[in-house]
C-alpha cells in the first residue's frame, strides 16, 4: 500500500487560485498607480472633475488591494 503524498485536485486548486488572486491583485493595484497619476497630469491641465474620478479610482482601487490582502491573510490564519 502505497499512501498519498500529493493530492491533485487540491494543489491545482491552489495554483489556479495564487495565480488569479496574484494577477488580479496586481492588476487592481496597477489601476491604484494608473489613477493617482492622471490625478496629477489632469489636476496640472486644471480639469477638476476628470481630476477628481480619476482620483476616486485611485482610491477604490487602493481600497480593493488592502481588502485583498486582509482576505487573504484572513484565509491563510484560518486553516
Amino acid at each position: 500500500m502505497l499512501a498519498i503524498v500529493i493530492e491533485g485536485k487540491e494543489l491545482l486548486q491552489t495554483v489556479v487560485a495564487s495565480i488569479i488572486a496574484g494577477v488580479g491583485v496586481t492588476f487592481v493595484f496597477s489601476i491604484a498607480i494608473w489613477g493617482a497619476a492622471r490625478f496629477a497630469d489632469l489636476s496640472r491641465d486644471e480639469r477638476p472633475l476628470a481630476a477628481g474620478a480619476a482620483a476616486m479610482l485611485a482610491a477604490f482601487a487602493l481600497a480593493a488591494t488592502a481588502a485583498a490582502v486582509v482576505i487573504g491573510i484572513v484565509v491563510m490564519t484560518s486553516k
